[in-house]
């Protein structure tokens, strides 16, 4: 029966055979703490009963562990069963290790830019914030107040202006004078 205890061993041993990179294998360290805490005698001895019965336990943790961000969560369960997963093909039987291909992950500055390939999809559509003000010449008045230090207001009145709509406006006007 292989032991939950086994998992740090087998990090260890793939770290040890550059299967993990070092702060890989501390992140899944860590999960498997995080978890360990919430099992009980039969899932310490099983990493098959662990495997089983994974969403049970990450429920427990999730409640007990209310202040932590559920994505970090759930990053664990996902690192647990990682660990879970490659123990199960290459732990048990450690021959199968030299089988056992990595992905190769380059650092994001070391990424080609290629600058001569052109665009294959045309930039979205600029999206208007507000409607455009079409104001003809011929229906407006336009008057520009100069005001203290280069402040400058502008009204854009229409010539058919109502005298209800001249009140608001005497309103907004004086409400903000007072």
């Amino acid at each position: 029966m292989n032991k939950f205890s086994d998992l740090y061993e087998f990090i260890d041993f793939a770290k040890g055979n550059r299967k993990y990179p070092e702060n890989t294998a501390n992140g899944l360290k860590s999960a498997l703490k995080v978890f360990e805490k919430e099992l009980n005698i039969d899932e310490l001895n099983s990493v098959d009963l662990v495997e089983d019965n994974i969403e049970e336990i990450f429920i427990n943790i999730v409640s007990k562990n209310k202040d932590k961000n559920i994505g970090s969560l759930n990053t664990y369960k996902a690192r647990v069963l990682k660990v879970i997963n490659d123990y199960q093909k290459y732990g048990i039987n450690p021959s199968k290790i030299q089988g056992w291909n990595t992905k190769s992950h380059s650092a994001p500055h070391h990424k080609t830019v290629k600058k001569d390939i052109p665009d294959k999809q045309k930039d979205k559509d600029q999206i208007a914030l507000s409607d455009p003000i079409n104001t003809p010449v011929d229906n407006v008045h336009k008057i520009e107040l100069s005001q203290r230090n280069n402040i400058k207001t502008t009204l854009i009145i229409p010539k058919d202006i109502t005298a209800k709509e001249i009140k608001v406006i005497k309103d907004i006007l004086d409400s903000l004078a007072s």
